[in-house]
């Protein structure tokens, strides 16, 4: 099974339109994805209620999902966008986290992994212990990504969500058609990273499983 849980389209910084993005995914034989585009508290409304139009794309070969990734957003002000975002219709959120390759704001990761309300926590750089403890508390989700530069830390992410039995997806963080990974690309992220065949499998295939169906019944 395939499902990215991390994509974007026109309605931020990818170059495709929905429909296009989600025809392309279904012909690498995806059977999920879910669309979140890049929002503050400057854009959540306008992204958020055309990308749940955009659900009306799914069909009986690939489901679609709204959601939203918050992006430099301050810690203090999280929650209120993510509230905002879940209110008009986002049902999957992501957290833009503290990459090494762009100046996101200390304490992103620590106030993404304390809200529930997080689904993944997107590229998380080096992640401290004390931040994948609470990811781990509220079942929040780390992401090892296919994205180039925001994967430069995906062999720490992996080892320090062993070492605490935090939840892995693999996704490809897509925002040109190119960026979009079969599955067979997919195990080959998290097998660089340093994942177990095993744990590979797990993120790629396993838990977005689990995901789809709960999204999705």
């Amino acid at each position: 099974m395939r499902v990215d849980l991390h994509t974007h389209s026109i309605f931020s910084d990818g170059e495709l339109i929905p429909a296009e993005l989600v025809r392309r995914a279904a012909v690498l034989r995806h059977d999920a994805i879910a669309i979140t585009d890049h929002v503050d508290m400057t854009n959540v409304d306008h992204v958020v209620t055309n990308l749940v139009k955009a659900a009306e794309l799914s069909d009986d070969t690939i489901r679609v999902i709204p959601g939203v990734e918050i992006t430099h957003v301050h810690p203090t002000k999280m929650a209120k966008v993510i509230k905002r975002a879940k209110e008009l219709g986002a049902e999957w959120i992501v957290v833009h986290g503290e990459t090494l390759a762009e100046p996101v704001a200390k304490g992103t990761n620590r106030a993404a992994a304390r809200n529930p309300d997080v689904d993944v926590l997107a590229h998380p750089g080096l992640i401290t212990e004390k931040d994948v403890d609470a990811a781990v508390d509220n079942d929040v989700i780390l992401e090892i990504t296919g994205r180039s530069w925001h994967n430069i830390t995906n062999g720490y992410v992996a080892d320090i969500a062993r070492q605490f039995g935090a939840k892995v997806v693999i996704n490809s963080d897509a925002h040109a058609p190119g960026d979009l990974m079969k599955e067979e690309a997919a195990m080959n992220v998290a097998l660089g990273a340093g994942m177990t065949r095993k744990e590979a499998t797990r993120a790629v295939n396993g838990l977005p499983a689990e995901i789809l169906k709960r999204l999705c019944p």
